[in-house]
């Protein structure tokens, strides 16, 4: 059998969601290659060195032109190749325009029909119609929660069998070296609260300084320490500690590297996601591996990926995750209880577990074609 993938957004520098989401895949995937279990990975440019060596079983198929590459170059390079992939899989939203062959798509989330007022209107013209080209064409649908399943089933009216649900993975806990070095690099103070993401409106990250504000003021020594490289719409997020009359208490850092985000975990008193829609959530889970407590919202996926293990707040709720995070900073007994749990949580993830889900689909569509 020869999978063909599109491996775009793995070979990417700094990885985060969807780029993170086919690295993993595409690593675990290099480790099951076999005579009978063959890769051809189609890239825009050169593999960077990161990214699986090509060798037996393993190759990169580099196409072109750049530009409108979905639309025309990765669609003549599968109608002209001599040994066509038996199926076609694809992380991300957009399937090749034409395809003669059977293909797998990923759409992680439809946060860009719940909160269109979030995305850039070049960005939000492209993902509403890829992805709603590519639902319909595709074979089957990758999801990454039973939340984001039931969105596609509803907006996109497909069968419920269309849609497969393959929970992300985490990556295996790394070492937190050097820490006190570490926040001293970023002239961080403990104690303090710990956000990691994109700064963008959806994270409502600017909710999240304003509620922190009213926890200041029982405790005046708790730093809100944001660690995330700028997305879109984020100006109100950069100006929401003074505008909340906490500019002292508030750090951002931009993306700091993977090495260091262990020291952040482990030394946090709490991890805070209040989004107001996730995909899936994995810095929950990259929080919880590192035994740091979780508080997070109540809706979309997020319960999926907290299970019992995370203290919930109404996104909506200034005042809600305001007492939920005093409750967490000043409860140590709770916070030792939320680590316990969250350590059992993130057991139940893995990529390996991820990858071969994944696999399993592919190689049944192609049993069955």
């Amino acid at each position: 059998m020869l999978i063909g993938i599109d491996g775009n957004e793995a070979n990417v520098e700094s990885k985060v969601g969807i780029s993170e989401f086919a690295y993993r895949l595409l690593s675990e995937f290099y480790r099951k290659k076999n005579k009978d279990l063959q890769f051809e990975v189609y890239l825009k440019e050169k593999p960077n060195s990161e990214m699986p060596r090509e060798e037996n079983f393993w190759k990169y198929k580099i196409v072109g032109p750049k530009p409108f590459w979905t639309q025309i170059g990765l669609p003549l390079a599968l109608f002209s190749h001599r040994q066509k992939p038996d199926i076609f899989f694809t992380p991300t939203h957009y399937a090749p325009r034409f395809s003669p062959i059977p293909t797998v798509v990923s759409v992680m989330d439809l946060s860009f029909l719940q909160f269109p007022q979030l995305f850039k209107s070049s960005d939000l013209q492209k993902l509403k119609n890829w992805t709603a080209y590519s639902v319909k064409k595709a074979t089957k649908i990758i999801t990454i929660s039973q939340s984001s399943k039931d969105d596609i089933i509803n907006e996109y009216k497909v069968a419920k069998d269309k849609v497969k649900v393959v929970y992300l993975g985490i990556k295996e806990e790394e070492k937190a070296n050097n820490m006190t070095q570490i926040l001293e690099k970023h002239n961080i103070k403990t104690p303090y609260v710990l956000f990691v993401g994109t700064l963008q409106p959806r994270k409502n990250i600017a909710g999240l300084v304003q509620a922190f504000a009213k926890v200041v003021k029982k405790n005046p020594s708790l730093t809100l320490v944001i660690i995330g490289k700028k997305g879109w719409l984020y100006d109100e997020i950069l100006s929401a500690p003074e505008k909340f009359g906490v500019g002292k208490n508030v750090v951002f850092l931009d993306f700091v590297k993977d090495e260091e985000l262990p020291t952040f975990y482990k030394n946090a008193v709490c991890f805070v996601l209040p989004s107001l829609y996730e995909g899936f959530g994995l810095p929950v889970l990259e929080a919880m591996k590192y035994g740091c407590p979780v508080i997070t919202s109540n809706i979309s996926s997020l319960p999926e990926a907290g299970g019992d293990a995370a203290v919930y707040v109404n996104p909506d709720s200034i005042e809600d995750i305001a007492e939920k995070i005093e409750k967490v900073v000043n409860d140590k007994a709770l916070q030792e209880s939320m680590r316990k749990k969250g350590l059992s949580q993130v057991k139940k993830f893995s990529w390996e577990k991820s990858a071969q889900e994944v696999l399993t689909v592919l190689q049944d569509i192609w049993k069955n074609k």
